[in-house]
């Protein structure tokens, strides 16, 4: 495969398409989408809510939003835990972050914190009681990013993914969309296959369920109750 396609500019670092995720290519990708971000994401709106719907915050609780890029999860989030609540925002691109503290200062969200950091590098304090990961495919393939998401929930807490993977099946034909939605938004093709995996891992057994034609997964679990 050519590097058509993949919308590199020059000077940008390559991507890795068979090995792991690579932040200095995630960081120049992000730079580049951060002023279109919101309409590319529009298209996967119904599977955003269907993500906070499964994930089910409530009043009161603190939830990180892993992977947060621009805040499109931060109204839902914030309606639902109140402003006794808390969410927490992790991105690790600063032109992302920065359009999602500017949501936060148009609405006055005084629950949401926001961090601009790798998500392995994130200083989290105390536990949370849910954490959503919404089209976050580079983070989910690091052990260690997910590893130290976990460590922060509180056992028994609530994890919710989605996000693009390899259709299988009679869906096969979905990844003509997944290939070219992949290149844009992933820095590693690997995982797709089943991006979950490193989540399963460390919470247990997740309930997965394919979405447009299988191109897209929802998974969720619980952290367990002896965490």
């Amino acid at each position: 495969m050519t590097r058509r396609g993949t919308n590199l500019e020059p000077g940008d670092p390559p991507r890795r398409r068979g090995g792991g995720p690579d932040r200095a290519a995630a960081l120049a990708q992000y730079r580049r989408r951060a002023g279109v971000y919101d309409l590319e994401l529009a298209l996967f709106e119904p599977i955003r809510r269907a993500a906070i719907a499964r994930l089910a915050p409530q009043l009161g609780e603190t939830v990180l939003d892993v992977g947060c890029g621009t805040g499109l999860s931060l109204p839902a989030l914030t309606d639902a835990v109140g402003p006794q609540g808390a969410v927490i925002g992790i991105e690790q691109s600063p032109e992302m972050i920065a359009r999602a503290g500017q949501r936060v200062t148009l609405h006055g969200w005084r629950q949401v914190t926001l961090l601009c950091s790798p998500v392995e590098a994130a200083p989290l304090r105390g536990r949370a009681d849910a954490a959503l990961f919404h089209f976050t495919h580079d983070i989910l393939c690091r052990p260690e990013a997910v590893a130290h998401v976990v460590a922060h929930l509180k056992p028994g807490a609530r994890v919710v993914a989605a996000g693009l993977q390899w259709a299988r099946g009679l869906g096969f034909a979905a990844n003509a969309l997944v290939l070219p939605a992949a290149w844009r938004s992933v820095t590693s093709l690997r995982g797709l296959g089943a991006p979950w995996r490193e989540l399963q891992a460390r919470v247990g057994a997740l309930d997965v369920q394919p979405m447009l034609f299988g191109a897209v997964y929802l998974a969720s679990g619980r952290v367990p109750a002896d965490a």
